[in-house]
């Protein structure tokens, strides 16, 4: 085979496992209707199987899962504390609103990103991703029912900006200071401390959970947290930055796609209307991003 057609290959192999892993990204939001279980219970469990995954891949591809400097332990806690926020946030905002609106709400983190990484690379705000955040804005306000946290359709929007907020705190810090390790490697340390903070405040007696809830958290915590973070860091070996950062723009899509199908839920104009100007933006703010950091 030719340096060519094995570079075409190696494209091709990385695009069906980043497609494949945004796809059970966006699957992972069913499991928020699926457990009947709070969204830290969904969690905690859900790392704890994710915790040894992890570590399973982290050795299988014969890497340490000790760290390089004491202080990266820190940075570990650090963010781990962040993703765990994050993950209740995003199950409870499912859980009070719906899948799509949840994820709708949840994915304004990539123009979050674009308005609040300028202040730690001490770069000037342009006026192009300001008219990105009122767009986004915009869009928000369309999925809003009523401007009362009563309803939960409005709590669980304003917990999805909440999570994204985490999620973008998160994203920023890993960039900045946890950058050198690989998804597996950071993963594995981010749920297991997610399980350390969370655990104590565990709602369920485990001892209760009925076998398929058990079968249903294992699906989530293997193929739905371990194995998508696996596939998609791989994509990244023979992929850009821009195509992963575009192709998980899709993860809203997938994920409101296997809840209609799977879920039956429904979706409405306001929802598909906002929901779009929200995605797009998404978009074209990762294009720009992209262009920035090329020039």
């Amino acid at each position: 085979m030719s340096g060519t057609s094995m570079t075409a290959h190696s494209t091709q192999s990385g695009l069906m496992q980043l497609h494949i892993a945004v796809l059970l990204f966006g699957g992972t939001a069913l499991f928020s209707k699926i457990i009947p279980l709070s969204a830290l219970d969904i969690t905690v469990l859900r790392c704890a199987i994710a915790f040894f995954v992890l570590a399973a891949i982290v050795k299988v591809n014969q890497q340490r899962l000790l760290l390089s400097h004491v202080q990266d332990y820190f940075i570990a806690l650090g963010l781990g504390v962040l993703v765990s926020l994050h993950w209740v946030t995003y199950f409870a905002s499912m859980q009070l609103a719906s899948v799509s609106i949840g994820m709708i709400a949840f994915f304004t983190y990539p123009v979050m990103t674009v308005l609040v990484e300028p202040i730690f690379s001490q770069s000037r705000l342009r006026k192009v991703d300001v008219l990105s955040g009122i767009a986004v804005l915009t869009g928000v306000i369309m999925l809003i029912p009523e401007p009362n946290l009563e309803n939960d359709v409005t709590f669980g929007i304003a917990l999805g900006i909440i999570s994204a907020a985490l999620f973008t705190a998160r994203n920023i810090c890993h960039k900045q200071y946890f950058s050198r390790y690989s998804g597996p490697q950071a993963m594995f340390y981010q749920t297991l401390i997610a399980v350390i903070i969370l655990a104590p405040w565990l709602e369920t007696d485990i001892t209760s959970i009925s076998a398929d809830i058990w079968l249903s958290i294992v699906v989530l915590g293997v193929f739905f947290t371990a194995a998508p973070h696996a596939l998609f860091a791989s994509s990244l070996r023979s992929l850009s930055a821009k195509t992963a950062g575009l192709v998980s723009c899709l993860q809203p899509f997938y994920g409101t796609l296997l809840a209609i199908i799977l879920l039956n839920e429904k979706v409405n104009i306001n929802t598909v209307i906002g929901g779009m100007i929200i995605l797009l933006t998404a978009i074209f703010e990762t294009l720009q991003n992209n262009k920035k950091n090329k020039a």
